[in-house]
């Protein structure tokens, strides 16, 4: 999980033509990925939540908040980059 905006988000056209053989088993993957995550998102975003509020809240077991990222750190890393790209 990683805080972002809508300004942070860059939009993709996996449908555009003329791709290099490359190009084109990248854009398989996004698309299988994409695919995987829509059918999923309830439950991931479930999950991510849960996550996210035992880790605030400090209730996450501690092998497990060892091995998360800084969530409220990585949050105003983001403001400050956005503030900064205005």
């Amino acid at each position: 999980m990683l805080p972002v905006t809508e300004n942070n988000i860059i939009k993709l056209d996996l449908n555009k033509g003329c791709l290099t053989k490359s190009e084109e088993k990248y854009t398989k993957l996004l698309k299988e990925q994409i695919y995987w995550l829509n059918r999923n998102d309830e439950k991931l975003y479930g999950r991510s939540k849960k996550l996210y509020d035992k880790y605030i809240n400090g209730t996450l077991d501690s092998s497990i908040s060892e091995r998360c990222c800084d969530f409220k750190l990585l949050e105003e890393k983001c403001v400050e980059y956005n503030n900064a790209a205005l």
